[in-house]
Parts: structure tokens; sequence; C-alpha cells
């Protein structure tokens, strides 16, 4: 009464081991977005060095290198800073390389990458530290 199907079922014709697209590990993909987190927070900075320049920011510039080239496997491409932009600014980069430090922690914790999730921790300190008091230096990590 019924055609036998002859055509194999969509669901087996997926075949998860199928070397057809690039598979990559939980690991892998963690390496990927605790690299982009660290290398736009790097941009920030960067930003921030132009506008007020301070040696701690420039260390913190040189460690957030070490740590994208580290797990990129070459070092991060940087862009030269333009100055622009007033006090607001400063606080608005502040703001939100305070938000990329947070995110790079997270992503650190979840891999367990210590160095890392410490130099993520460091900077948000620095940065909750500047948006606390404006007028103050930057002296954390």
């Amino acid at each position: 009464m019924y055609e036998p199907i002859r055509t194999k079922s969509v669901h087996t014709m997926a075949d998860p081991t199928d070397a057809d697209f690039p598979h990559r590990s939980r690991e892998e993909e963690l390496d990927i977005q605790l690299a982009g987190h660290l290398a736009a927070l790097l941009t920030v900075t960067d930003d921030l060095r132009a506008l007020a320049p301070c040696p701690d920011l420039d260390a913190a510039a040189e460690r957030l290198a070490g740590q994208v080239a580290r797990l990129r496997g070459v070092p991060p491409v940087r862009a030269t800073a333009t100055q622009r932009g007033g006090e607001s600014h400063v606080m608005a980069l502040h703001r939100r390389a305070h938000a990329l430090a947070g995110r790079a922690l997270v992503v650190a914790a979840s891999r367990a990458d210590t160095a890392a999730a410490i130099l993520s921790a460091e900077r948000m300190d620095a940065h909750s530290a500047a948006l606390a008091d404006p007028r103050e230096p930057i002296t954390a990590g």
C-alpha cells in the first residue's frame, strides 16, 4: 500500500563526524572568545593611554598584548589611538574597559586560565578605581 522510502532521512545524512566543516573543541572556542575580549580591552587601554598617559597603563597594555599573543599564537595588531574627547570620554572608556575586563574574567575562569583571570581582575579593579575618583591616576596592575 505504501511505497518504501528510498532516500536517507535528513537526520542520518548529517553525520556529526563529517569533515566537511571545521570542528572546534570547547577549549578552542573559549580561547578564541578570551583572546577577543582581551584584544578589545587592549584597544580601549591604548585609547586611554593616548588620552591620559600613565606608566601603569603602558604596563597593562604590554601584559594584555602578551596574553593575546599567547592565546592567538601571533602578536595583536595595534592601531594608533587618536586623541579626542575630554573627561567624559575618558570616563566612558574606563566604563567600557571595566565591562570588557569583566567579560574576560568570566571566560578566563571558565577555561581555568589563571594568568588571564588575574590580569582581568586587576584591570577591573584599576578601572573601577578610576571611575570612583577620576582625578587619581591608575595605579593598579
